[in-house]
């Protein structure tokens, strides 16, 4: 316990899947913790959970493509709490569809939110945690899809794609500048979350679809959110200190084969 105790964290996405976890174990290893979701109802719903069980948080209703929105969240973060230590860019969605399928909208939408969001969430991140001067950490979710191609998704493979590697150059320049900030990406392969589920719901069978996804991995079964969460407070806390510019693959095996 304890892991991140005193730290404040921004968490996007945090009313649901992977956002809600990160933000959910955050809390309970000591950080205060701002939950930000375009979703008021699950968010706010998100921050009693974390209250009830002993822990602090704020909810912010937030688009992540809104450079506007990114100012108003840090400001009233640094108002409530007085710094920020930790920024979780965990707000996605994804799209189906071959290159051939893919519309010029749906892929303008997707990369608003996934590589947009992350870049104006590590922008911010870095002017906030350089104002106070005690360094920090920016964890910007990834994914497998931005390692490996997938056949069906060329905008969420490109969004990703992205994100690893504009983590690695964000995380060269703070370090270069000396700033004492980690920046990192995280990669989780199929995990059971909301929108997986939703994926699947539109693909057809739920149940058969698990099946194949728990398939697809070495181990036999996808993860859960908690799987991802735990690798969030890892790079979040003191215990990654050497650790930025790096790509925490947490996928049952995936990539390996």
């Amino acid at each position: 316990m304890g892991r991140v105790s005193g730290k404040v964290a921004i968490v996007t996405g945090g009313a649901s899947g992977l956002g809600r976890a990160s933000a959910q174990l955050l809390a309970r290893e000591g950080a205060s913790v701002v939950v930000t979701d375009l979703d008021k109802n699950e968010g706010e719903a998100v921050v009693e959970a974390i209250t009830q069980a002993g822990g602090m948080a704020r909810f912010l209703a937030h688009d992540v493509a809104l450079e506007t929105d990114w100012q108003w969240v840090i400001d009233q973060t640094l108002g409530w709490f007085g710094h920020v230590d930790i920024v979780a860019n965990s707000a996605g969605i994804g799209v189906g569809g071959s290159v051939e399928d893919v519309t010029l909208a749906e892929w303008r939408r997707l990369m608003s939110i996934n590589l947009d969001g992350v870049f104006l969430g590590t922008q911010y991140g870095i002017k906030a945690m350089r104002a106070k001067g005690n360094g920090g950490s920016i964890i910007n979710f990834s994914s497998i899809e931005g390692l490996v191609g997938d056949a069906n998704l060329p905008a969420y493979n490109a969004s990703k794609g992205g994100v690893t590697l504009f983590t690695k150059s964000a995380a060269l320049h703070c370090a270069k500048q000396g700033y004492g900030i980690r920046v990192n990406a995280i990669h989780p392969a199929y995990i059971w979350t909301p929108m997986v589920e939703n994926y699947l719901n539109a693909s057809g069978n739920v149940e058969e679809g698990r099946r194949y996804l728990d398939s697809l991995h070495p181990v036999g079964h996808i993860g859960e959110p908690d799987d991802i969460g735990w690798g969030v407070v890892y790079l979040a806390s003191d215990e990654s200190k050497f650790v930025t510019g790096s790509s925490l693959v947490i996928d049952g095996g995936y990539t390996a084969q």
